[in-house]
């Protein structure tokens, strides 16, 4: 199996399991990955996606065997559909990246809503050393790293490390490789704990909110909160703030 999934905790992880060929993504894996995130929606029982690789390569990015074969062209629907899950999901992307994260496995990195990454790991837009541009994984790079930053790194293909991804926005977290696991799966169990209706419309207004007027967003966030205001989870929500205990949330 080169995708691997279990849930557990209301946390739905996917591991890329295809070490022999760096983990790189082909037609397959992505399928998969898309697929496991869109019925995640519809899940009661997921309230977080983690996604996470085996071996010392978190991605390679696609895979050049497949990209030059004869079903090419089919290609770029599934990319597509990969590298725009963090756009579209309602349900929080939390990402462990454990070693390189390459070309479209960067692109994948920069589906997480929460990046946690081991000291050590390297990123690159590798893309144009095959003749390529990263047209695909390009707008969700350049809304973590900023649209200079995007094109420096696409153009010269230069390789940085988890201390700059952390410093200019990729990644939110790095930690000793022998505890990035433990601490991505507890940053997505603790989210998994939240609200599902309060998760539901944040995610919602943050897809929505995203190049309306002010004035729009602001009509947005009003319907979202008084929505939320109404509902028995906020209700749960202050009456077990007032008593100190856990909430129990009606919507779980």
């Amino acid at each position: 199996m080169h995708l691997l999934s279990n849930t557990h905790h209301r946390v739905l992880h996917l591991t890329l399991n295809r070490q022999e060929k760096r983990n790189a993504l082909d037609a397959a894996m992505c399928s998969g990955i898309v697929n496991a995130v869109l019925e995640a929606q519809q899940r009661a029982d997921v309230g977080c996606i983690l996604i996470s690789a085996n071996g010392s390569v978190f991605c390679s990015g696609m895979d050049l065997d497949e990209a030059v074969g004869p079903n090419a062209a089919q290609l770029s629907a599934i990319h597509d559909a990969l590298f725009t899950i963090g756009m579209t999901s309602l349900k929080p992307i939390v990402v462990c990246v454990g070693g390189a994260a390459l070309g479209g496995g960067l692109g994948l990195a920069a589906q997480g809503h929460v990046v946690v990454a081991a000291e050590g790991a390297a990123f690159a837009l590798t893309e144009i050393r095959v003749g390529l541009w990263p047209f695909l994984v390009y707008r969700s790079v350049e809304a973590a790293l900023g649209s200079r930053r995007t094109l420096e790194l696409s153009l010269t293909g230069q390789v940085f490390h988890a201390q700059d991804a952390l410093e200019w926005g990729l990644v939110h977290q790095v930690s000793p490789p022998a505890e990035t696991m433990e601490r991505a799966k507890g940053l997505a169990r603790e989210i998994a704990k939240a609200s599902p209706l309060a998760i539901a419309a944040g995610m919602r207004y943050v897809r929505e909110a995203r190049g309306r007027s002010v004035q729009e967003a602001g009509e947005l966030a009003a319907v979202l909160r008084d929505e939320l205001m109404d509902s028995e989870d906020f209700k749960e929500g202050v009456a077990a703030f007032k008593h100190k205990r856990e909430p129990r949330w009606p919507s779980m």
